[in-house]
């Protein structure tokens, strides 16, 4: 049957369109949205704290740190290695002490044997007519078995209270968003420079254009790919380091020389939520609709 309306009500089935119009209407579904700004990272926020760098630091990848985060970072994670290393030392120890004890038990089993066959060799000259001999009692804790059964009744016994094989740990530090190794000394101090407006009595932080260029005077934002100077710490744009620095490589406030590994390129925006620069799009799943 074919509908004749836009609103026709008569149609036996439940089209794409319809059930897709429905869903946005009802709540049903996933929802696909482009990532406002108030949800990505500003280029001049930590990576941890996501507040404005009060001592920014960049790393070699280009990640922006503030100091005091991240250093918290590396610190925290040094004890959870130092901790974790702790535990692995005591179970080896466990293990060792386990080795020994297992070997102790066959090397008794072996002695326990051997006196076993010693008095089997003398039972059967006693049992010889015209000798007594005597029965001992037979019990399963004896020859070394004490230590082979456990007491079930005892929680700690059971063999589901065995612990798990930990792994020695790691002593790697690595940066909380590339994954790569991070070391303290290889953090970077970055110099930012202020607009000067005398104009502008607002806060550092509520203002909308904090820094620029500090060889062009270019406002920075998130939209301007910026790079990093690393032996002044100063913050230039792209579009200056292509213009200006790459052909020579000569620092233009001190024309000090450059090499490649001095042009640090900072990453930007991109939370937790997001993928830096990639894929700024959130989806919100809910419910599905049922026919």
């Amino acid at each position: 049957m074919t509908r004749h309306a836009r609103n026709c009500t008569a149609g036996a089935v439940y089209t794409y369109h319809e059930k897709k119009k429905d869903a946005e209407t009802s709540g049903y579904g996933t929802n696909h949205r482009r990532i406002g700004k108030d949800s990505v990272k500003s280029f001049d926020c930590c990576s941890l704290s996501l507040q404005p760098c009060l001592n920014p630091v960049i790393t070699k990848d280009g990640y922006l740190f503030d100091k005091e985060s991240i250093l918290q970072y590396i610190i925290t994670k040094k004890n959870e290695y130092s901790r974790k290393l702790k535990e692995y030392e005591r179970q080896k120890r466990m293990e060792d002490s386990e080795v020994a004890d297992n070997n102790a038990a066959e090397e008794q089993k072996k002695l326990q044997r051997f006196i076993n066959t010693e008095h089997n060799i003398v039972g059967s000259l006693l049992n010889q007519p015209g000798t007594s001999s005597s029965v001992s009692a037979i019990s399963n804790m004896t020859n070394g078995k004490e230590k082979e059964l456990p007491s079930f009744w005892v929680p700690s016994q059971t063999p589901a209270a065995k612990i798990n094989k930990s792994e020695k740990p790691d002593p790697t530090i690595l940066c909380p968003v590339s994954g790569k190794p991070l070391k303290a000394k290889d953090l970077i101090d970055v110099k930012f420079t202020l607009v000067k407006d005398p104009d502008d009595k607002k806060s550092l932080i509520v203002k909308d254009n904090r820094y620029m260029c500090a060889v062009t005077h270019d406002i920075l934002s998130n939209s301007v790919p910026c790079v990093v100077l690393r032996p002044t710490g100063d913050v230039v744009t792209l579009e200056c380091y292509e213009k200006l620095i790459k052909k020579d490589m000569l620092h233009p406030l001190n024309n000090q020389k450059l090499k490649e590994k001095d042009i640090i390129f900072m990453e930007r925006g991109g939370t937790g939520y997001s993928t830096t620069n990639e894929s700024l799009e959130g989806k919100e799943k809910r419910p599905a609709l049922q026919v």
